[in-house]
């Protein structure tokens, strides 16, 4: 099966960073999905999770993602990236299936 979420290089270093400066406890791995809400109606989830029933297991550059299936439908296709830029820093979605999105990028309308 395809993963229906890709990680950029410059993402999945962003991550290993974080991982190891964060020290994320043992079973806990990325989770990405969406939950409803910011100004354009989803907002994104980009953490650290325990696996959970309903859960797709994919791994990017040694890294374990876990997204609930059931958002599957709004993000299949979407890459994170990681922007560390003067005008812009932090995560980034590339979401093909977003029919709108807010200015600063972590919302969006399907």
């Amino acid at each position: 099966m395809q993963s229906p979420i890709m990680l950029t290089d410059r993402a999945a270093e962003a991550i290993k960073d974080i991982i190891s400066q964060k020290n994320v406890p043992e079973g806990f791995s990325l989770r990405v999905g969406v939950r409803g809400g910011g100004c354009s109606g989803m907002s994104y989830i980009l953490g650290f999770d325990r696996k959970r029933d309903h859960d797709l297991q994919f791994e990017h550059s040694g890294i374990v993602v876990f997204m609930d299936e059931r958002h599957g439908l709004y993000l299949m296709g979407t890459t994170v990236d990681y922007q560390d830029g003067l005008d812009a820093r932090g995560f980034t979605f590339d979401n093909p299936n977003a029919t709108a999105s807010c200015g600063c990028g972590s919302s969006f309308s399907a």
